[in-house]
């Protein structure tokens, strides 16, 4: 294994899904949930955005996309690390998706420690 700081986001996300395969179910709802309130609230977003990294239109096209690849592949990000590696944390995807990691995590206060910790070492760096 190569050192984590040489690590890619897909090759982090895959180890993360095969360290905690059970809690990838709920994560993806999770996300799922996050996209929706996002797409529901777009006025308000767009009234309140001051993120300068990104557009808000911009955001606007990774929580879309994250949400297709959700309901497209489905199970198969349940079963497969490496689907769920690739189709999620590819590119500026990841970037999403580490956001919805490190909200799962921390302010829904997720249960599994272990988990938690494991989110914060691989991708809050």
């Amino acid at each position: 294994m190569k050192p984590l700081d040489k690590c890619t986001n897909t090759e982090k996300a895959r180890l993360l899904h095969q360290l905690f395969p059970n809690e990838i179910p709920e994560l993806l709802q999770f996300v799922q949930g996050v996209c929706k309130t996002i797409q529901e609230d777009e006025q308000s977003n767009r009234t309140a955005w001051k993120n300068g990294l990104f557009t808000l239109d911009f955001w606007f096209s990774l929580v879309n996309e994250i949400d297709a690849k959700i309901k497209q592949f489905g199970k198969q990000l349940h079963r497969s690390s490496y689907v769920f590696a690739d189709q999620l944390f590819d590119s500026y995807l990841a970037y999403y998706m580490v956001h919805c990691l490190l909200l799962f995590t921390t302010v829904q206060q997720h249960p599994n420690r272990a988990f938690t910790k494991a989110v914060d070492l691989l991708f809050n760096v």
